[in-house]
């Protein structure tokens, strides 16, 4: 989830594009629904001006939201670091290609401190935004080290009935649909993961479709104002459920945040309980949501995958991980600034300026995977940074496989005829830089 969707930048100017031809995206199962001539964003640098030409993204039009790696490649030709303006309007740098991608994560001068920044907030400082994924060490060290009291490993794998029961029931529900068809988003990829971490928080009573509406809200934004009132009332929701279980604690992770504390005597603020159960219930439901259905979508325009992986149920862990380096769930890592000017790549990022770190295109990357647009789930993907890296690497990683696991087995397992609903209106790609994922995905499983 971004760290600061509060912020907004205001225009800094920059170089006109010049027309072109852009690169065009893959088909797909409903087929392409990009329209040509477009207008190219890509200004080929001259010997002297390396990278230095604004690149604007929303130029890219459609075709960039549908399928944004043919874009991503472009970009890598033409070196790791780029000047960009944002579909928000804003002015950042973009970081590509998995090499410069992995050691821009690890870097610590492209950190989270933005009192330096030249920003217009537009919520000012949210509790919302007072979470481990927002801040840099020390802090981020204690608030990390506090939740993950109360997020193990075993902790998560203790959870494997559970979900398994729950997939049963979803599956259930959906398969007696008369017509045989279904949104597997609305069916299974969003009701698992969000019914999961909400028990597991203890919160099993949340209001969950205004939750997924503000979710929606702060990662995929459809504007300022949108912005604010989603973090406003979300907020307040928050608040009033921790004093709600302060008063009145239950078995789940929310009142175990509450009454936690290190040997030192430490504690969750009041601000920082809402930005990890925020952090928590976005992050934790998001990821699985995309997850599960762009992983369902790539393997069913894959018949030969999915062919391989119904005849060898040893390919289920390899599969997910695939799954993950293709189209995997997150396209950008949350905002970073830097602290410093960073040289990378042969590029100076002038210190203050907000920096995107590009997942999407470290995955897509032939120099570290070779073939990487063939969709294989025999290769060896490790090596992807869907999750992230370094000190932020997500750490609900091992949830959200567990659950991307035992979906697709089990889904595969009972739809035996599974396929996409190509008869039923096309999916559409969320906007906004942060999530990879589709408001819909139809199924069928008739015959």
């Amino acid at each position: 989830m971004p760290e600061h969707p509060q912020t907004e930048l205001a225009p800094q100017g920059g170089q006109t594009p010049q027309i072109s031809e852009a690169p065009q995206g893959s088909g797909d199962a409903w087929g392409s629904k990009t329209s040509a001539p477009r207008r190219s964003p890509f200004t080929d640098p001259s010997p002297d001006s390396g990278t230095s030409a604004v690149i604007d993204l929303p130029a890219y039009g459609q075709g960039f939201v549908d399928d944004p790696y043919p874009y991503y490649a472009k970009l890598r030709e033409q070196g790791p670091v780029h000047r960009i303006r944002t579909p928000y309007d804003q002015d950042s740098w973009l970081v590509v290609g998995h090499e410069a991608v992995r050691a821009a994560l690890a870097d610590p001068r492209l950190g989270k401190d933005w009192s330096n920044a030249n920003l217009e907030r537009v919520v000012g400082e949210a509790p919302l935004f007072t979470n481990m994924l927002d801040v840099d060490p020390p802090h981020h060290t204690r608030l990390r080290k506090l939740v993950a009291k109360e997020f193990t490993s075993r902790r998560v794998e203790a959870l494997r009935p559970r979900v398994q029961h729950l997939t049963d029931e979803l599956l259930d529900a959906m398969l007696a649909a008369p017509d045989g068809r279904a949104d597997l988003i609305e069916a299974l990829a969003f009701p698992l993961p969000m019914t999961v971490i909400c028990e597991l928080l203890g919160v099993p009573s949340i209001d969950r479709e205004s939750f997924r509406a503000w979710s929606h809200e702060l990662v995929s934004p459809t504007g300022p104002d949108e912005v604010v009132r989603a973090t406003q009332e979300m907020s307040d929701y928050l608040s009033a459920l921790i004093e709600t279980q302060r008063r009145e604690p239950v078995d789940g992770l929310l009142s175990a945040l509450i009454r936690t504390s290190d040997e030192d005597g430490d504690r969750l603020s009041r601000d920082e309980l809402i930005g990890t159960a925020f952090l928590l219930l976005v992050a934790g439901h998001e990821t699985t949501v995309n997850l599960i259905a762009n992983g369902v979508r790539a393997l069913l325009e894959h018949p030969a995958q999915l062919a391989a992986l119904r005849a060898d149920d040893g390919l289920l862990d390899n599969a997910v991980e695939e799954m993950l380096r293709y189209d995997g769930p997150v396209e950008t890592a949350t905002w970073r600034c830097a602290s410093e000017p960073v040289e990378l790549g042969g590029t100076v990022i002038p210190a203050g300026s907000p920096v995107l770190i590009s997942l999407a295109s470290a995955s897509r990357d032939p120099q570290r995977f070779a073939a990487a647009d063939d969709f294989d789930i025999t290769r060896d993907p490790r090596g992807h940074v869907a999750f992230g890296h370094g000190i932020h690497f997500c750490l609900g990683a091992p949830l959200a496989r567990l659950e991307g696991r035992i979906a697709l087995r089990s889904l595969l397992d009972r739809c035996p005829s599974l396929a996409l609903d190509t008869a039923a209106d096309a999916p559409n790609w969320r906007t906004g830089l942060l999530m990879r994922g589709m408001d819909r995905l139809p199924i069928r499983w008739d015959g």
